[in-house]
């Protein structure tokens, strides 16, 4: 699988492929002569208390399974009818299911971007910057926070600062995604000032924005992109399933255009140049001068006074030096103009963007969220010059969920080959898959009632369980061709036998699957919120696969047997051949 998932899930691939193999050769070397070594005769073993429970509630099971297979091979229609009726709500889970891409993890961080008027002052940023971080501090689940305003980093403007959050360890507050949703409306309160939460991703996908997931207008026409952009961000904050809806789009900055008048600057012996340097001179940070000191030297920058750093007025009262050496008002070679612009234009490619980012409420998943979104700017009408893209985590989901069909569907072919490999049939292989419609039945139920949408990890718990719910059907399907083939026995005492004699085999290896799965289930240990999906997609999988497939199975196969045996009869039939008048 190719993207950001295939380089994900290569190393679980990888170490799944290697773990078979050493188990498959463990299996055919070493268990056969434990078995030799430490395997007794019935009759010379003493068994405790445990076993003669153990073995008395496994008799009990087994009657009951028994009495369940009697009645269903009786009733073979109803049952066919079930499992049509399951394989027809697998299908429909699957495409009504809500999607999802990497669940958010619990890392212990939260992550805060501040916004603030374009045309705020560094003061004024910092101050409203320390009332959001005192707020942050406060709650009670907070370790410790750390703030920072100014440009640098992902911050390319002075109205924008971040704040990192530090979590107290996971036994003492509630998940991450819950502290998040009791800070949203604290900093709410804060006037003059909007803070962006989220839970900061284990794996980041694209640029850092103040959310998580990014749309992105492009368009030729900057005049035309700035008009439309703002529209569709205000169509997007009324959406129910949309949270901390903004977009990089600042083009309010209030600037002084100085517009030289070039007729009287020459007049007076004024240069352009002479204009920008002393510009340069009372607002930039031009070094003039160096102070050694016994132990360090500094830098003598040359500047304005901050009070008069930020009054456009004050740009009247500048003079500049013409080449005779006579002082020059600016306002007299120099006509000054308020105006309002962009802090940025931004690109993505080679044609102008704006990227709107946004967030999910709680319950509501990645796809319902993308067909929201994409509904909206269709019915907005935007022009055909506009282009709309999802970036980032969600760009990469939608590639993701593609091939991850495409990857179900390969899986499920191979086997089908391998299968027909190794029995020689078109047929049989068929009847040892017909138990993954209940698989993948089982897992979405399991995710929809636990909360949970289809997300990556729990594509790959699916994946999974194509591996390991085929073998209770080969355990079964293997006996009753070996009983057809060797004793001659009819199909339907075959697939009994099958049935009742590994009946045990196959609880143990599902009982143990299992076993090793709910640890995951549970979400226990670091990380475990994220993987739990897997885990859940695994156990309800095998929990609901284990209870259809012991008595689907063994009907597909006699109904398949039959059509065998129907075919194999019109291949044996004599053609007649017509008759010829003498």
């Amino acid at each position: 699988m190719g993207g950001i998932l295939g380089r994900l899930l290569h190393e679980f691939a990888v170490t799944i492929i290697v773990a078979v193999l050493i188990s498959g050769f463990v299996s055919l070397t070493l268990t056969p002569l434990l078995c030799s070594r430490m395997l007794k005769v019935d009759r010379e073993q003493q068994h405790g208390r445990i076993y003669a429970f153990s073995e008395r509630a496994f008799d009990a099971l087994l009657a009951v399974y028994r009495g369940g297979l009697d009645w269903v091979l009786r009733h073979r229609r109803t049952t066919m009818a079930v499992f049509g009726a399951i394989f027809a709500g697998t299908a429909v889970l699957f495409y009504y299911m809500p999607k999802g891409f990497l669940p958010s993890d619990d890392v212990g961080q939260v992550f805060v971007i501040t916004e603030a008027a374009q045309d705020i002052s560094f003061e004024a940023m910092s101050n409203l910057q320390q009332q959001v971080a005192n707020i942050v501090r406060q709650n009670p689940h907070v370790e410790g926070a750390m703030s920072f305003v100014g440009i640098g980093g992902p911050s390319a403007s002075l109205n924008n600062g971040r704040i990192f959050v530090t979590l107290k360890p996971r036994g003492e507050r509630p998940p991450a995604d819950t502290v998040i949703q009791e800070l949203r409306p604290a900093l709410m309160r804060v006037p003059g000032i909007k803070a962006y939460v989220q839970n900061v991703p284990a794996i980041r996908i694209g640029q850092l924005t103040k959310s998580a997931y990014q749309y992105t207008l492009q368009d030729t026409d900057t005049a035309e992109l700035y008009k439309w952009a703002p529209l569709l961000e205000q169509k997007l904050r009324t959406l129910p399933g949309l949270v901390d809806v903004t977009s990089d789009l600042q083009i309010t900055q209030p600037q002084v255009t100085v517009a030289i008048d070039r007729n009287k600057a020459s007049a007076l012996g004024v240069s352009a140049q002479a204009i920008e340097n002393t510009l340069y001179d009372a607002y930039g940070s031009k070094q003039v001068s160096t102070i050694y000191a016994p132990t360090n030297q500094y830098w003598v920058v040359m500047e304005l006074e901050p009070r008069y750093q930020t009054d456009p007025s004050v740009l009247s009262m500048l003079y500049v030096r013409s080449n005779t050496g006579a002082l020059v008002p600016l306002n007299a070679v120099a006509t000054l103009k308020n105006t309002i612009g962009p802090l940025a234009v931004n690109h993505l490619g080679q044609l102008p963007a704006v990227t709107i980012s946004f967030d999910l409420r709680p319950g509501v998943s990645l796809s319902q969220a993308i067909a929201q979104i994409r509904r909206t700017a269709s019915d907005m009408q935007m022009p055909a010059t506009m282009i709309g893209t999802f970036q980032g985590a969600a760009q990469a989901f939608e590639s993701s969920l593609r091939g991850m069909g495409i990857l179900l569907v390969l899986a499920i072919f191979v086997i089908y080959l391998v299968l027909g490999i190794l029995y020689e049939s078109f047929i049989h292989p068929v009847t040892i898959l017909s138990g993954l419609p209940t698989a993948g039945f089982g897992a979405l139920v399991t995710l929809w009632l636990f909360g949970h949408d289809l997300n990556m990890y729990a594509l790959v718990g699916i994946v999974m369980l194509v591996g390991i719910v085929k073998k209770n059907a080969i355990m079964m399907i293997d006996f009753a061709i070996e009983a057809q083939r060797r004793d001659k026995a009819q199909a339907d005492d075959a697939i009994y036998q099958a049935c009742i004699i590994r009946f045990r085999p196959i609880m143990m290896t599902t009982a143990a699957a299992l076993m090793g799965s709910l640890p995951i289930a549970l979400g226990l240990g670091a990380g475990g919120q994220a993987r739990q999906p897997l885990g859940l997609a695994v156990v309800g999988g095998l929990v609901v696969s284990q209870l259809l497939t012991l008595y689907i199975t063994p009907v597909v196969y006699l109904y398949f047997e039959q059509f065998r045996h129907w075919v194999a009869t019109r291949k044996a039939a004599p053609v007649p051949t017509p008759a010829h008048a003498d």
